[in-house]
């Protein structure tokens, strides 16, 4: 499972990073600190919805 778990988080991270990223672009944050705070959110944000995801996997399959 921590196999199928680094490599959901793989494509979680840079995924929630993203869309977290572009909400503060969206509410006209483009200063370096709200960009590396939205950034980092997303990343911390993605462990638990990868394991969650790998959890489930496992289990159904």
């Amino acid at each position: 499972m921590l196999r199928l778990f680094t490599l959901l988080y793989a494509l979680i991270g840079p995924t929630l990073a993203g869309v977290f990223i572009t909400a503060a672009l969206t509410m006209n944050r483009v200063d370096a600190r709200a960009m590396i705070v939205a950034a980092v959110a997303g990343f911390v944000l993605a462990l638990p919805a990868s394991w969650l995801v790998a959890k489930q996997l496992s289990a159904n399959g």
